[in-house]
């Protein structure tokens, strides 16, 4: 072997072409340390501790700030309240103005705090007007963009004619109810259309996840409020639906991750894990305390604090989750062999087994 610190077998291999001369800086220790390294058989022929190229990540990991997760829950939950609002609005018959205009406030706050975090994501404004540039239908960033564009200006409006234009506050109230349902999913099928495996493996029960999650998140907010007993009795119900649904739905992403092994340790094991089990008990403790008799104003608040958190802690679970996924390059391997991703769109598999054959 070369003791030029490049650790490259003559027999195999020739330092040749320009930079081939470069000075390595190399210390026997550092020399010593390369050879224990390195590998003395083809990766692809060790298949008791798992199959993987050289032990190095296939995909690239997300390179998101923590403001997406943020965003993904401020719209979400912006998205449900709306959606709330504007079915208060058409079936309350005047009764639940308070629970309106509430409602049209968190979904206002939420579209303005999302546009921001996600500013924050891009570093400048200038590149998310150009997401608007274009309109693609097979983009699920694009119908994002767009739907977060229509949402914000349409929550706005609502809040803002709410006084002065009764008529159009309630014109843009039913546009922004409208487009609460895409914008509390959208975020979820943006994830799972990716590489990565844990969120590949979850594309069909994580839209179902993100919109109940949206939901208890919308009336945990709403509960820290001050209500009526009719629109107090509105929010509970709505949040109640989304705590089982969520509480459920939950279970059904574990499942699909589940499918393999490897593919689905990230929800159970390290940040993310954690998170995972702090949104399920949370939430669990929050649907406890809704189904309490009684109507002190502190058990609202108490099942509206503990609602928010297992909202909030659910988005970040899954970011992480798709962050620690990426980077392990066994999971992509294992997945793949399995006969998942891609190979259940075209029935042959991406990658072959240790002695060449295909996994299906």
């Amino acid at each position: 072997m070369s003791d030029d610190g490049r650790y490259i077998d003559p027999t195999i291999g020739a330092l040749s072409g320009e930079g081939s001369h470069q000075r390595v800086k190399a210390t026997e220790e550092r020399l010593e340390q390369l050879a224990r390294d390195a590998w003395t058989h083809l990766p692809s022929r060790a298949p008791e501790d798992g199959t993987t190229y050289y032990d190095r990540p296939v995909i690239k990991e997300p390179v998101w700030k923590p403001a997406v997760p943020a965003y993904f829950y401020a719209g979400g939950t912006a998205g449900a309240a709306s959606t709330l609002a504007a079915a208060a609005q058409v079936f309350g018959r005047g009764r639940m103005r308070g629970l309106v205009k509430r409602a049209r406030l968190v979904g206002a706050a939420g579209t303005s705090v999302g546009m921001g975090l996600l500013v924050e994501d891009l570093g400048r404004r200038s590149r998310l007007f150009n997401m608007l540039r274009v309109f693609r239908p097979t983009s699920p960033m694009s119908i994002g963009s767009w739907v977060l564009a229509g949402s914000t200006t349409a929550s706005a409006g609502a809040v803002v004619f709410d006084t002065s234009a009764p008529l159009l506050g309630d014109l843009a109230g039913l546009a922004a109810g409208a487009g609460g349902l895409p914008l509390s999913a959208y975020t979820a099928v943006l994830v799972s259309n990716s590489a990565v495996p844990v969120w590949q493996a979850v594309r069909r029960s994580l839209p179902s996840l993100f919109v109940a999650s949206a939901m208890n998140g919308a009336a945990s907010l709403l509960d820290m409020m001050d209500l009526t007993d009719e629109e107090a009795r509105v929010v509970r119900g709505f949040g109640i639906a989304g705590r089982v649904a969520e509480l459920a739905a939950a279970e059904a992403v574990q499942k699909d991750a589940d499918r393999v092994e490897r593919v689905g340790r990230p929800l159970k094991e390290g940040l993310s894990g954690s998170l995972w089990r702090l949104a399920k008990l949370a939430t669990s403790a929050s649907l406890a305390v809704s189904l309490l008799p009684g109507r002190a104003r502190w058990k609202r608040r108490l099942a509206g604090l503990l609602g928010t958190i297992g909202a909030a802690a659910v988005r970040f679970a899954i970011f992480y989750a798709g962050v620690a996924s990426a980077r392990d390059p066994r999971a992509t391997f294992e997945q793949q062999r399995a006969g998942h991703g891609a190979a259940e769109t075209t029935g042959t598999a991406a990658v072959t087994g240790p002695g060449g054959e295909r996994a299906l």
